[in-house]
This record gives C-alpha cells, sequence and structure tokens, in this order.
C-alpha cells in the first residue's frame, strides 16, 4: 500500500547515512516542503484574487452612468450643441502594458477610473559627463579671458542634460605706475559678453549663449554645448521631489524638464494661466505638446480635465483620440476648429452664469463642496498649428482666442498654443498680451525672437528640446532640456486609457455651431433704445434728419445717424434721391 510504501522511503532515508546526511537531511526535506508549499499556494490565491478584483472594476466601470460634458444645472435648451455619438478607433493592444497592470496596482479615483501607474513610462537613462572635460573646459574659458585681456575665473560649474553652465566671475582692471597697482576696478560684464564668439571659437563649439548676469548671484553664465547631449524623459522629472510637491497642490502640475543645473523645473498650467509655444521646425514643439498632454493624464481622470484638441497637420494629436478625457474627437479642419472656439466661449459664459447662481468666483469655489458627478472640469485646449488656422480665418480665431485667455482663467479653462512661424501676423499684438506665459524652441532668426520672448537668444538654441522657458514671474527666461515622451509610451497610455471607455459616452459634435459674430454684426444686433421714440417722431413728421434727431433726442452725430440708417432700412423714412435727380 502507499502507506507501508512511504514508511519505507523514510526508513531508507533515515538510514541511509552515508548517502544523503541521515536524519539532518530528512529533517532539511521536511523544513523545506512546510515552508515552500504554503508560499506557492499563498501566490495563486493572490493572482487569482488580483484577476477578481480586475474583472469587478471592469464590471463596475461599465455599468456606471456616463457624466455628462455640459454644466450642471444648466437646462438643456441652452446648450450650445445637442451631444451626438462619434465612434472612436480602436486602438492597438500591448502586451508591456498588461504586465504593468499586474505588478503595480492602479489608483482608483473617486468617480471608479483607474489612474495609470508610472510604470507604464520607460525607466530614465542618465548620461554622465566626465570630471575631467568639465574641467578642461574650465580652464579653456579662463585661457582665452586671460589671452583677451578680460581677467575672469570660472568658480561654479552646473551641468546639465544639454549644456552645462560655466559660472564666471569678473576680476579687476588694474592700473598700474612705475610698476606698482595704483588702481583697479571691476571687470565690465559687457566685455565677457562681446566675446562670445571667441569663446566658442577656443571651446570647438557650435554656439554658446552668455546669461550675464546670472539671477541672484554676482557672476556671468556661459552655457557650452555638452559633447554628449542626455534625453530628459518625463518618468525622470515626474518622480522627483519637486513635481510631487506642485502635484499636491494642484491639479494642473506639468512636467516641462530640466534646467541647466541638472534641477527638475515644473510649472502649475492653472497660474500660467494659458501658454504659447513657438519653435522651428523639428526642434520639440510636438514633443513637448505630447508631454504636457500625457503628464495631465497620468495624474487627472476624465472627471477632473477634459481636452480639446486641435490638429491641422492631422498626424500629430490624433494618437489621442481613444483616450475618455476627449470633449470631442481631435480636430483637423478648420472650419470645425471655428466652430469649436464658438463652443468655448459659450461654455466659459455658461460656466459664469453656474459661478453667480451659486455665489463663488472660480472653479476651485464652485468644485470645493461638490461631489465628482456635480464639479466641473478643468477644460485644456491643446492648438499644435496656430498659424494654419489664423491663414484661414483671421478675424476669428484672434477674437475667439484672445476673448478665451482674457476670461476663461476663473472658469478652468486653459490654452496651450503652439506655432513654427513666430511672426507679428501670427502672434499678434493682442495675442501676445494675453499669454503672458511663453517657451521658445530653437528659431531661425533674432527677430523670430524677440517676438515670441521680447529679445535674442532662442536662435542659438540647440534644437531636440532645447528651448528658453519665460514664466509670468520672471523677467528673464530660463534654458531648460524639455521632457521627452515616444511613440511608444504614448501608445500604451492611450491603451491603457481607452480600454475605460464607458460605454453610452457621447461627445459633443461642433457640426450645428455657428461662427463667432463680428463687431459689426453684434452692432447690427443690439437695438438702441431711442429706436422707439424716433419711430414716433418720423410718423408725426413728414420730414426728419440726422440732425434732427440731434436735437430733439438731444444725442451726438454718430448714434443720431444710425437710428437714421435702421429708420431708412424699415421704411419707416424714405431714402432721399441723390442730388441732381427730381
Amino acid at each position: 500500500s502507499q502507506a507501508t510504501l512511504g514508511g519505507w522511503i523514510g526508513q531508507w532515508i533515515a538510514g541511509s547515512q552515508g548517502i544523503i546526511g541521515g536524519l539532518r537531511i530528512a529533517g532539511l526535506v521536511l523544513l523545506g516542503i512546510i515552508f515552500i508549499a504554503p508560499a506557492r499556494v499563498w501566490h495563486a490565491i493572490t493572482i487569482v484574487g488580483r484577476k477578481f478584483r480586475r474583472a469587478f472594476r471592469s464590471i463596475r466601470a461599465q455599468v456606471r452612468k456616463p457624466r455628462a460634458i455640459i454644466t450642471p444645472g444648466v437646462p438643456a435648451e441652452t446648450a450650445p450643441a445637442e451631444p451626438g455619438h462619434i465612434e472612436i478607433p480602436e486602438v492597438k493592444q500591448t502586451g508591456q502594458v498588461e504586465q504593468v497592470i499586474r505588478e503595480h496596482e492602479p489608483i482608483i479615483t473617486p468617480g471608479g477610473w483607474q489612474l495609470p501607474p508610472i510604470e507604464i513610462l520607460d525607466k530614465p537613462v542618465e548620461v554622465v559627463l566626465s570630471p575631467e572635460d568639465v574641467n578642461r573646459r574650465a580652464q579653456l574659458i579662463e585661457e582665452a579671458l586671460t589671452s583677451y585681456g578680460v581677467e575672469a575665473k570660472v568658480v561654479q560649474t552646473n551641468i546639465g542634460p544639454t549644456v552645462t553652465q560655466f559660472g564666471v566671475e569678473p576680476g579687476w582692471d588694474r592700473k598700474y605706475k612705475d610698476g606698482r597697482e595704483v588702481a583697479r576696478t571691476r571687470v565690465r560684464v559687457e566685455r565677457i559678453t562681446s566675446l562670445a564668439n571667441d569663446l566658442a571659437l577656443a571651446l570647438a563649439a557650435s554656439s554658446i549663449r552668455v546669461e550675464a548676469p546670472v539671477p541672484g548671484k554676482s557672476m556671468v553664465g556661459i552655457e557650452v554645448p555638452n559633447t554628449v547631449f542626455g534625453v530628459v524623459s518625463l518618468r525622470n522629472v515626474i518622480e522627483t521631489a519637486a513635481f510631487q510637491k506642485m502635484k499636491a497642490k494642484s491639479k494642473l502640475a506639468v512636467a516641462l524638464g530640466k534646467g541647466a543645473g541638472g534641477e527638475a523645473v515644473v510649472a502649475d498650467l492653472a497660474k500660467m494661466p494659458h501658454l504659447l509655444i513657438a519653435g522651428a521646425t523639428g526642434s520639440g514643439k510636438t514633443v513637448c505638446l505630447n508631454s504636457v498632454i500625457c503628464c495631465l493624464l497620468l495624474h487627472d481622470s476624465p472627471d477632473d480635465v477634459r481636452f480639446i484638441m486641435i490638429d491641422p497637420k492631422r498626424v500629430e494629436l490624433v494618437v489621442f483620440n481613444a483616450i475618455p478625457n476627449l470633449v470631442a474627437p481631435v480636430i483637423v479642419d478648420t472650419d470645425m476648429a471655428l466652430k469649436g472656439l464658438r463652443w468655448l466661449n459659450q461654455e466659459m459664459d455658461r460656466r459664469y452664469r453656474q459661478f453667480a447662481q451659486a455665489g463663488v468666483r472660480n472653479i476651485e469655489g464652485y468644485n470645493k463642496d461638490r461631489s465628482p458627478e456635480e464639479a466641473l472640469p478643468y477644460l485644456i485646449v491643446i492648438i499644435d498649428e496656430l498659424a494654419d488656422l489664423m491663414m484661414a480665418a483671421f478675424d476669428e480665431v484672434e477674437r475667439g482666442l484672445c476673448r478665451l485667455a482674457q476670461l476663461a482663467r476663473a472658469t478652468g479653462i486653459h490654452l496651450v498654443v503652439a506655432t513654427q512661424r513666430p511672426s507679428v501676423d501670427v502672434i499678434t499684438g493682442l495675442i501676445k498680451a494675453n499669454f503672458p506665459t511663453r517657451i521658445s524652441f530653437a528659431l531661425t532668426s533674432q527677430v523670430d525672437s524677440r517676438t515670441i520672448i521680447d529679445m535674442v537668444g532662442a536662435e542659438k538654441l540647440l534644437g531636440r528640446g532645447d528651448m528658453l522657458y519665460m514664466p509670468t514671474e520672471a523677467s528673464k527666461p530660463k534654458r531648460l532640456q524639455g521632457t521627452f515622451v515616444s511613440d511608444s509610451e504614448i501608445e500604451r497610455l492611450v491603451y491603457f486609457l481607452g480600454n475605460q471607455r464607458r460605454s453610452g459616452t457621447s461627445l459633443i459634435n461642433f457640426g450645428e455651431m455657428g461662427r463667432l459674430p463680428s463687431p459689426g454684426e453684434k452692432a447690427a444686433m443690439y437695438e438702441d433704445p431711442l429706436l422707439e421714440e424716433a419711430r414716433q417722431m418720423a410718423k408725426e413728421y413728414e420730414h426728419i434728419s440726422v440732425s434732427f434727431l440731434q436735437r430733439r433726442l438731444r444725442i451726438g452725430y454718430p448714434r443720431a445717424a444710425r437710428l437714421m440708417d435702421t429708420l431708412q432700412q424699415e421704411g419707416s423714412v424714405r431714402t432721399p434721391p441723390p442730388k441732381g435727380e427730381s
């Protein structure tokens, strides 16, 4: 029998001291079985439990009632357009996403959405420069300045991913008499900045940028391109303490990149409150837009942030068509973009009416004591190429953007606009005045640099994400290496969020929206309060004129002339024949 066989085996193990160690080995084998078997059983139970939890969350998300886009409490007849169901293309499955979900538990929001774990992005790869190379360059800078009669010393070195900033402390200009020093003055900063091209020649660099002086420090910054360029991944900046601190304060925290000293640079989109981006082709504008979008998608659910994306190039932003955070599918048509601006203006007015009824001043006060279903989401408008829209409909685009930029901050609507042609006919004075926060990538000329950041310097950038960041609180731009997010990372993120699309969710159809009225059309829709009194005068008197209306109504000539034009259009007053005709 099996019992007898087991006894023989045990007796053989206990008695075979020369073969496997007798009772000691038998005891170790028994202890191994006791400890290993429960661990394997517990591991199997854990895997089954995770599968049941994911299945339960999927069922709960499908049966949950989809949330409306329009403002709560507003009658349906006041909505700008009826929501229409628009099909969204399916996204491609990625096995790596499934592995990340198995290994890392996603965060569940109060609204039932799953936020993607940070592990869905690639691990950062750091590029380290050799100290010998940095010290050699510092010595070359000192020797080059000395050869031109400028006494200076490198006192600080900040190594960044793209450039290394050498902090140069100006020395003294000494005057001698009879071999003795009789006077000395500090070296003027202009003498160092004028030697930028000579320093580039001495360092064998393509171009250098001189920051004189470095804000908050008594030294001149000489930024020299690194021999090996590093890549600043989005995950690398998100995992820093600076971003986590900003994320705890604001829902619209974005990771911009790393500075010349390697420090993480983050910003709050709600405080910007709008962002203008310019750069030549291939400089990194679209990658910057993708980084901003992905950063918000990683820590904000569709209940918190919604997007309206306008992509005239038709190939850059359409990859985000599958995410549930969109108010409408990515807009690629110019006419539809104009209707989208019209909808945004109406949504802004409607939100202000909601705030007035609730007695609050902004979206933070409105959402403070409301449930996730009643709270208003932030609306982020992404425009990839402004120049194309301005060429198609200059007046309407400028009017719509400027009105949103002036008034939409309190309602939670924020604009992120990019263009590759920062000329004055694209970035007009009105647009520039209403976009205080700007980012400039590499540009082709000093004229374009002055247009976007009001100073030269962008023409010396190196491209591939090298940028100048001008926040609202700073008087000078800061040089950064922008964050990079690859196509595969975007694909994994879209796949993770696209699987959470809820059945029955409707998107706004901008096809029924009209265009924005021009100032002349707005004036035509306005009815003068004195028009009825002018009509009575036209009935009482056979002949009236503009001067007659001026005297009787005590108004100026322009207003009286407008009243006279209205009366003639209505037929209340006969249009006088031209001179010379009876």
